[in-house]
């Protein structure tokens, strides 16, 4: 079974507009080294437009993000596109069988990006790992982390890594309820 890891850029009061941050050589080496070890990427339609236009065909090989992202293998749920290129696959219907059957493959995991998409995920329990990697940044303006979501995420923090540029990368796994033990 692969896990569904979920990354995003996000500053201190919580803006995750790709405009607000910027990530350094640093922060683009660690996110291509974390997506090849992924056997795939898992996007929402905006999310897949928006890395196709900016990592397709990199013309500069010395980008490693893109170097690891052009070729990857992509799934894309998207009701509104009728193809997808890219080297990438359409997934359509509904979302919590299809993204279980992607994570019942063999493999050793599959990178989520975006914001709406991992939303969605999130409120159905199928993200295995969350890592937000905090820029000492406010932004005072743009869309929020996971605003609107109905239920809180419970976490337990698992890891941490600290970049020069004074970004924080911090990993949590969905905190698992304690099995309520048989009284009878």
């Amino acid at each position: 079974m692969r896990p569904l890891l979920y990354s995003i850029n996000v500053t201190l009061d919580g803006c995750c507009d790709h405009r607000g941050i910027t990530p350094d050589a640093e922060l683009h080496r660690r996110a291509a080294e974390r997506l090849a070890q992924a056997d795939a990427l898992l996007f929402g339609r905006v999310t897949y437009e928006m890395m196709e236009s900016a990592f397709r065909g990199p013309d500069d090989d010395t980008d490693p993000f893109a170097a690891v992202i052009d070729p990857a293998k992509k799934y894309v749920v998207s009701s509104t596109l009728s193809s997808v290129d890219w080297n990438a696959e359409l997934i359509r219907g509904d979302l919590a069988e299809a993204v279980t059957a992607l994570k019942d493959e063999p493999g050793d995991g599959i990178y989520l990006g975006g914001v709406m998409l991992p939303m969605a995920l999130a409120e159905l329990g199928l993200i295995d790992e969350y890592e937000f990697v905090v820029h000492p940044r406010v932004a005072g303006h743009g869309p929020r982390l996971f605003d609107g979501l109905r239920t809180p995420l419970d976490l337990e923090w698992v890891g941490r890594q600290e970049y020069e540029s004074g970004a924080v990368a911090m990993r949590y796994v969905p905190r698992q309820e304690p099995e309520l033990q048989d009284r009878g």
